[in-house]
This record gives structure tokens, sequence and C-alpha cells, in this order.
């Protein structure tokens, strides 16, 4: 398994998903999951999903500027951090943001988010 290619593909789903189907991100989380939202907490699938899906816009694109990933742990984990550009309608610059992500393996060949930490980067 090459890391670089799994985290390549995980945040080309994760943001293809939050860009056209917000609530499809619901079943990349657990119930240990964690989320981090400008400095907000959020824990389980539930509450993860209900923030995610009630943020104040139905729409938006992001624009992926650099991906870096490690594996994390003897259980075949991957710590990922994404920066990029954040476009939403009717807004005339794009938002600058950084998001982390800690993947941990479900057995199926696939993975879940454990951790996710996400800021706006303002200049």
């Amino acid at each position: 398994m090459d890391p670089d290619a799994v985290a390549k593909a995980f945040v080309e789903h994760y943001y293809s998903t939050f860009d056209t189907n917000r609530a499809g991100l619901a079943n990349l989380y657990q119930e240990s999951s964690m989320l981090h939202f400008e400095g907000q907490k959020y824990q389980g699938t539930q509450s993860i999903a209900s923030k995610l899906t009630g943020l104040p816009f139905q729409q938006c694109k992001h624009q992926i500027n650099t991906v870096d990933c490690q594996p994390s742990g003897p259980a075949g984990g991957m710590l990922v951090f994404v920066s990029g550009n954040l476009s939403l309608p009717g807004e005339q610059h794009a938002l600058k943001f950084s998001q982390m992500f800690h993947l941990i393996p479900t057995g199926q060949g696939s993975f879940y988010v454990q951790n996710d930490i996400f800021r706006l980067n303002y200049a």
C-alpha cells in the first residue's frame, strides 16, 4: 500500500463528496471519531455529520494545493495534511484553509477518519 496514493485517493473522495453531497461524509466517521472545526469540538458520527451538513452554505468548491502524509502507528494509520482554497457562491475571494485527518484502517481494506482538524487560514 502506497501511503501517498491512499492519501490522494482519500482527499479526492472527501472533498468531492463535501462539494456535492455533504451528508455522504457521515460514513467516513465512527462513534469514536473527533472533529475540531474552527476551535469547536464534535465527537461521533451524528454530531460530526450535523456540523458538516449544518454549515451556513449549501454549495462550495475546494481547490487542493498540497497533500502531505505520513504513516502513523503500528496499526497502519495515516496522518494526512491538506491545504487549499475554498470558494463560496457570491464571494469574490476564496478562503484559504488547512485540514488534518488521522485515518485508521477498517480491516476491510478501507479507512475511517479518527481525527479531523479544520481551520481557515487568515492572513
